[in-house]
């Protein structure tokens, strides 16, 4: 597979991966379609800033100009945080932005796909997508499931958004073969509550076993990626009682018009950042720097174990 058409890797990344020193993928799908202009700037600078200052070295990605970025600069970071004809980029649109050169921001499973390409094992996000509400009816289960099964990258989040299904989002990833491990928890986390009423597969007690179990699984051949449930700290995290409330006020509204697909998760966060009076956007906030703290912990203990 000849990449290097399509595969666009900053110096510094680039050396890093040589090396073997650690790295953490960031989405870019948070600046231009999860968060507001211009907060999102500043986030944008936040969390490469503590990646930095955990011992590893980011990487954003997203898709501009017929290159599937690892690693932006300051301008193309203002480019996805405006984002303006900035679409939102799942794998089966990887192709399509690439030979048309239309710039998008890297959902989940798009960053996963490109974060392997570039040999980056492991990505913090906020939350992964996964079965949606109704999906018995809709069919509607997002694509980072089946990426989860199939791509070799873990994925530090806070659970999965609280909109979905959880249970059946955890069947699926179950189902998949895909590990669901709690970092320092015993629950599995719901976006912003540290709890949604079921339990991950196994507790980390620290960033060193979790390292291990990604070279154990690894080496073992055992194919698929790995989800780190990393819970919203504590003074951040919202009620769950209450957030289910917002959640179906939001999913009401969206039923009422007629929002469907890729446009469901922008349109329920923005409006749930309504109801809630700005309260979502701080915790959205708090919990992506921590998974970022998270996931850099690990790809330097990782790093270790690989030297």
């Amino acid at each position: 597979m000849n990449l290097r058409n399509y595969l666009s890797i900053t110096d510094e990344i680039a050396q890093a991966i040589k090396e073997g020193k650690p790295v953490v993928a960031l989405e870019s799908t948070i600046l231009s379609h999860g968060m507001p202009y211009p907060e999102n700037v500043k986030f944008a600078h936040n969390v490469e800033n503590i990646v930095r200052e955990n011992g590893a070295i980011p990487a954003t990605t997203a898709i501009i100009d017929g290159k599937l970025k690892v690693g932006l600069n300051d301008d193309e970071l203002l480019l996805m945080c405006k984002g303006e004809n900035i679409g939102k980029v799942s794998r089966r649109d990887v192709a399509t932005y690439l030979a048309t050169k239309k710039n998008g921001a890297t959902t989940v499973a798009t960053t996963m796909l490109i974060a392997e390409m570039a040999k980056i094992p492991i990505f913090a996000t906020g939350g992964i997508g996964g079965v949606h509400r109704g999906a018995q009816e809709t069919m509607d289960i997002s694509a980072d499931l089946q990426e989860l099964a199939h791509t070799n990258v873990a994925v530090v989040g806070a659970g999965c958004k609280s909109i979905l299904d959880i249970g059946l989002t955890l069947e699926y990833l179950e189902t998949m073969g895909v590990p669901v491990l709690g970092y320092q928890t015993n629950d599995f986390p719901a976006f912003y509550t540290t709890k949604s009423g079921f339990k991950v597969d196994y507790n980390l007690p620290d960033a060193v076993t979790a390292a291990k179990i990604m070279k154990t699984k690894w080496d073992l051949g055992l194919n698929g990626g790995i989800l780190i449930a990393n819970p919203i700290p504590e003074q951040y995290a919202l009620n769950f009682d209450e957030m289910e409330a917002v959640i179906n006020q939001a999913l009401k509204l969206a039923d009422e018009k007629e929002i469907k697909g890729k446009e469901t998760t922008p349109f329920l966060l923005a409006n749930i950042k309504t109801i809630t009076k700005g309260k979502s956007l701080l915790s959205n906030l708090q919990l992506a720097y921590n998974n970022a703290k998270v996931a850099s912990k690990i790809a330097v203990e990782y790093a270790k174990l690989n030297k």
